[in-house]
């Protein structure tokens, strides 16, 4: 009989541990979260020669906590726009009085922008970056290093492209609708960074009298494309102050 009983105990503890064993090489292949056991991949295992950032570096950026200054001095760099400004030389090529009107028009954006910015509440001084202090095919190190000098604390860098359409109607005036499109990034100077971005399209119409000199029509075409600059501009500012008044909270 206690032979018996001894040969009972000895099957339940071989049950026992024959359970234990077969739950931990279930559970072996998979981690807390019920994937399999193979290694986490935590950063790129790819080699590129070409990178300006190294692993390390990307772990503790994308680890890291960044906070804008409260008052910033912001420097402001427009990126030309090839087709835009072929355009505009091509129109000074016939009248001297579009270079003027040009640089009107330019003067006008940034005007707008400095105010755009102001209205942020958080800008202490707006910076144009002049020409001469970037390169023909500035980069974004080029840039950096052009506001560091100014000791600006954010770089604004925006670039308009702009298109004009145009349809004729029976016994109407000429319909003009001119798209700008601005691509606006806000850099971080001191760590290069970038808190803010955004693409912005608005579009403007007008009509245009069919018995208008062909001056008068380039006037219009750009008045048209003007105002659809300055709507997108609008638009950009109003975006970048929602961005900093939840910066703030």
């Amino acid at each position: 009989m206690k032979n018996m009983k001894n040969i009972f105990v000895l099957i339940i503890i071989l049950t026992a541990f024959y359970s234990c064993s077969t739950m931990e090489m279930a559970n072996a292949g998979y981690d807390n979260q019920g994937n399999s056991g193979k290694p986490v991949i935590t950063q790129s295992l790819f080699t590129d020669k070409n990178a300006t950032i190294s692993e390390e570096n990307i772990q503790k950026l994308l680890d890291g906590v960044y906070t804008l200054s409260d008052k910033m001095k912001i420097a402001v760099v427009r990126f030309a726009d090839g087709k835009n400004n072929k355009q505009y030389f091509y129109w000074n090529y016939y009248n001297q009085r579009g270079n003027e009107e040009y640089l009107k028009t330019q003067q006008e954006f940034l005007e707008l922008f400095t105010k755009k910015f102001n209205e942020t509440g958080k800008v202490s001084e707006v910076f144009v970056v002049p020409d001469i202090l970037l390169a023909s095919n500035p980069s974004f190190t080029n840039i950096r290093e052009a506001a560091v000098r100014t000791q600006s604390d954010v770089v604004a860098i925006f670039t308009i492209t702009s298109e004009l359409y145009t349809k004729r109607k029976i016994f109407s005036k000429l319909e003009i609708k001119a798209y700008s499109t601005i691509q606006f990034v806000l850099m971080d100077v001191r760590t290069g960074l970038i808190p803010f971005s955004t693409i912005v399209t608005k579009d403007f119409q007008a009509f245009r009298a069919k018995e208008e000199t062909d001056f008068n029509k380039e006037e219009a075409s750009e008045r048209v494309k003007k105002q659809a600059t300055l709507l997108s501009i609008e638009e950009i500012g109003q975006q970048l102050k929602t961005f900093l008044e939840k910066k703030r909270k």
